[in-house]
């Protein structure tokens, strides 16, 4: 979903597994340093809230870092752009000896011993986000995103300060992936390089074109269809790959506006 914010202003941006990794790997260090064992040991289980707000910051402000130099391009080179941002990042951590190196850091604290109790992470940040989504597209912020996504000339000779509205939006959508990633490395236990690949960003980007990138839902249906689609047809070894891979062709052909895009022609 982090994936949506800049995609509200036209851009297509990968840079969001590169915060995803970056959040991860702050809460990772901040769960295993032995210098902070005491401030672990003090705050015990508001170790974890600590850990998502420092990610948090340090997420919005190398987003703004970023933001400002790669949202003046467009487009392609807009992608190409944060897509050397997520490569660049995952260099960096492979040649911090703090990160773990290649191997990356193990025996994260976790909070819960069973997966399932982790929902009350995640269900409250989704409904959190889903609502911060909705409120914002029906305020001005959200209709200034949207006018320039739908004409960013036009947008300007409004008087609309393009520039700061699309680093605005990406510096919401980096904080978002930031705090996902703080939550997740807990969850895991183990945080390495290859959680921000260039694989991984690609398979985000699935989600929500296929989705929808024009609606806040896309992300969701989009993951719940490409994560659960490689399990259902499980029963047919090899040749689920191909399966799912021609499920990707027809919907891109079929759906051009992804599956949220299906239902908002069905019910108009």
């Amino acid at each position: 979903m982090s994936l949506y914010f800049p995609l509200m202003t036209g851009q297509l941006s990968l840079a969001s597994i590169g915060f995803y990794s970056l959040g991860g790997y702050v809460a990772a260090i901040m769960g295993t340093h032995p210098e902070l064992a005491p401030l672990r040991e003090a705050l015990g289980f508001f170790m974890y809230p600590l850990e998502w707000l420092v990610a948090l910051a340090a997420s919005m402000l190398l987003g703004l870092a970023l933001g400002y130099p790669a949202l003046r391009l467009r487009g392609i080179y807009l992608a190409l752009a944060t897509i050397a941002f997520v490569q660049i990042l995952g260099v960096v951590v492979l040649n911090l000896p703090i990160a773990g190196g290649a191997i990356g850091i193990f025996g994260i604290p976790q909070p819960f011993e069973d997966r399932l109790a982790y929902v009350w992470f995640f269900g409250p940040l989704l409904a959190l986000t889903v609502f911060f989504l909705w409120r914002l597209e029906r305020s001005g912020t959200g209709r200034l995103f949207f006018s320039i996504r739908e004409d960013e000339l036009a947008a300007r000779a409004m008087g609309v300060n393009v520039t700061g509205r699309k680093v605005q939006a990406f510096v919401l959508g980096c904080a978002l992936a930031g705090v996902v990633g703080a939550m997740s490395a807990p969850l895991l236990n183990t945080w390495n390089a290859r959680q921000g690949t260039f694989d991984a960003a690609v398979a985000c980007l699935a989600y929500v074109l296929i989705g929808g990138a024009r609606s806040k839902w896309g992300a969701l249906l989009g993951a719940a269809l490409l994560v659960s689609l490689p399990e259902v047809l499980r029963p047919l070894k090899d040749s689920r790959m191909i399966l799912n891979g021609l499920v990707l062709v027809l919907a891109c052909v079929y759906m051009p506006q992804g599956i949220a895009g299906l239902f908002a022609r069905r019910k108009s």
